[in-house]
């Protein structure tokens, strides 16, 4: 008796997704691009039932690439309406298109000229009527017995929203790395499931001097870039050498003196070197098998482009541990 309800219940709610799915039209159409023109955020509002559900579509759209944020709608009309901006687009969720804290919010929105998107189960309600575009979300019933908790009407919703994020996902090309950045907390397997590009650092973090520099200026690079390494570049831009803060510290105990040596006497020829298409835990395991703690990045021209640093992948970069 219970498993057969149960099954009855979820199939009660995929027969509200199929029923929406019926509903879709030209005005998905309209609201994906009104999405898309938008220069700014797309603000999710509801109450009850509805705004949980709007939570849940806010968070999704943030991380697959539609900056986003949830409204309260009473908040909204105590000073929170302040965070939405002219140039934003408001994504207002109700069933019944007739709540009156939605609509007391509506009112305000109008006043400012803010397009609204409706995800709403009466189109000819107030808030299906205010919305420049409607989308559909009536169901034939609730999985409640009693026909009064949200049920089939809220799962539908959410799914609608989840189609919404999933075509502006597409629509942006947004990329599997894309996502990855977006959730840089995540377990280390998965933060490093990216390309050694991402996350290396280039331009004028890389600590770089040409062959003909002395040592003094390599050290001096060495401590403004505070990397623990120095490359050696030739005047083309190739990779020829690295000189580490141990290699200076070995050369100190033993020659005494800075202006004794040259970059020749303390460098390492042709260093450890990955592209940047190599992915991060490729690089991490080599960044083992040599025990380095930096490796170059080059092109495939043997011209350097960037550097990692272990820090990069564990420490103090957009990978982190979470303790």
């Amino acid at each position: 008796m219970t498993t057969a309800l149960a099954k009855e219940v979820l199939a009660i709610e995929a027969e509200g997704i199929q029923a929406v799915r019926d509903h879709l039209g030209q005005e998905f159409e309209q609201a994906i691009d009104m999405i898309m023109a938008c220069p700014s955020r797309l603000v999710v509002t509801g109450i009850g039932k509805s705004g949980l559900v709007g939570q849940k579509i806010a968070a999704t759209l943030n991380s697959t690439g539609t900056p986003s944020f949830f409204l309260h709608p009473v908040e909204a009309m105590h000073g929170d309406l302040g965070m939405v901006a002219s140039t934003d687009v408001v994504l207002a969720i109700s069933y019944s298109g007739e709540t009156a804290e939605l609509n007391t919010l509506l009112g305000s929105l109008q006043e400012r000229a803010i397009p609204v998107i409706a995800l709403c189960g009466n189109p000819a309600s107030r808030l299906g009527r205010h919305a420049e575009v409607t989308l559909n979300t009536a169901v034939p019933r609730e999985a409640c017995p009693l026909g009064l908790a949200p049920t089939t009407s809220t799962t539908a919703t959410l799914a609608l929203g989840d189609a919404l994020a999933v075509v502006l996902l597409n629509r942006k090309q947004f990329r599997a790395e894309d996502f990855r950045r977006n959730h840089p907390g995540g377990s280390l397997g998965e933060r490093l499931k990216v390309a050694v590009r991402e996350v290396m650092l280039t331009g004028d973090k890389v600590p770089v001097v040409g062959r003909e520099a002395t040592m003094e200026s390599a050290i001096a690079e060495l401590n403004r870039k505070n990397l623990g390494a120095v490359f050696i570049v030739s005047e083309s831009g190739a990779l020829e050498g690295i000189v580490t803060d141990g290699d200076i510290r070995r050369f100190l105990s033993s020659s005494g003196a800075v202006e004794n040596g040259t970059l020749d006497l303390v460098m390492t020829q042709d260093p450890v070197a990955i592209t940047g298409t190599v992915m991060a835990a490729d690089a991490l395991s080599l960044m083992q098998e040599h025990e380095i703690t930096v490796l170059a990045v080059i092109d495939g021209q043997g011209l350097l482009v960037g550097i990692l640093h272990l820090h990069n992948l564990l420490g103090k970069g957009k990978f982190r541990f979470l303790i």
